[in-house]
């Protein structure tokens, strides 16, 4: 009998040597790993796609991707934006912001390690320290399906002030260039049949129509990305469609999020923005304005898509045909 237990030991401990290593489908698998040049970065993956968060720095997602291939997100390296409250460095990939935009309080450095919690098992919450001059503290909770490529991202803003302001969560993803951002336009409507404007699309003072890099249509406003045009181009619009999409090589980003009518949202009524200058774009959603009093706490939710195998021609029609299946797929929740 001892013979042959150790036997069956033996049969074990080859067996589970041989076992695979990887991420199981259908599971979520959180671990620390080093990324980006950041020792302590977290990793949710569930053999499907990953997505790896730093917590050296931040609240900020750094990469979101297949297994084994590209990050979908911008990584930078260069220098920052100085001000009064030290410099602020775009880092790349996705980061929380309070909007309106405004120097320097939306360039308040997040050059610093923030606390983390791992939560329900695929689930991890980024919680960055009071910005001590803003008083604001910024929270992320990123939230990976157990299958496919979604996610989801919570977005929270808490006034530490002991008086109250107004401002709104600003969701700001930023993305590797060589593709290009995708908007919806609202449906058409005849002038028989409805008086009324659509919805509003915002310009900035830098922003050129005539620039080769946009291209609006009936149906989709899109902005591609080219490095050698380090001219910035931004648009806003209120986006009541509730998505917005990046196409790089055959891949399709897909972020969803809601639109509440009625409400008053930054920058003219945008929720949704793109701007790009040189070799990244930004796709950025907004929450409407929040008059928080001391000590309240506002959110905003994206759900984050990846698909593969997309292909889109230059014409609207072909756009539509990609992207209608995709959106029956996807949604807010």
């Amino acid at each position: 009998m001892c013979i042959k237990f150790r036997l069956f030991r033996i049969f074990l401990c080859l067996l589970c040597a041989t076992l695979p290593t990887t991420v199981v489908e259908g599971q979520v698998k959180v671990e620390k790993v080093a990324y980006f040049n950041q020792p302590n970065c977290y990793r949710l993956s569930n053999g499907t796609v990953e997505v790896i968060v730093t917590t050296d720095i931040g609240p900020r997602v750094i990469r979101y991707g297949f297994l084994n291939a590209e990050n979908m997100f911008a990584e930078l390296t260069g220098s920052g934006v100085k001000t009064e409250l030290g410099e602020w460095k775009p880092w790349g990939g996705h980061r929380l912001w309070t909007a309106p935009e405004a120097m320097p309080r939306s360039y308040s450095p997040d050059n610093s390690p923030v606390t983390y919690k791992i939560e329900g098992g695929n689930s991890i919450r980024l919680i960055q320290p009071v910005e001590p001059k803003t008083g604001v503290e910024k929270q992320m909770t990123i939230t990976l399906d157990p299958q496919g490529s979604g996610v989801m991202v919570q977005h929270k803003l808490t006034n530490r002030n002991l008086w109250a302001i107004r401002v709104a969560p600003w969701a700001l993803t930023i993305l590797r260039g060589g593709g290009i951002a995708i908007l919806p336009q609202e449906p058409y409507r005849s002038h028989d049949d409805y008086l009324l404007p659509a919805r509003p699309m915002v310009l900035w003072h830098y922003t050129k129509l005539n620039d080769p890099r946009w291209m609006i249509g009936e149906r989709y406003i899109r902005l591609k990305v080219v490095d050698a045009m380090n001219e910035p181009q931004k648009i806003g619009i209120a986006n009541k469609q509730g998505w917005a999409a990046y196409h790089l090589g055959e891949t399709m980003f897909m972020k969803r999020f809601a639109y509440k009518d009625g409400a008053t949202y930054p920058d003219y009524g945008s929720s949704t923005e793109v701007y790009t200058a040189g070799p990244f774009i930004e796709i950025e959603t907004l929450a409407p304005l929040a008059d928080m009093e001391a000590g309240d706490s506002v959110e905003h939710v994206e759900r984050w898509h990846l698909f593969p195998n997309i292909q889109i021609k230059d014409s609207e029609a072909t756009l539509e045909a990609a992207i209608k299946p995709l959106l029956a797929t996807t949604s807010v929740k």
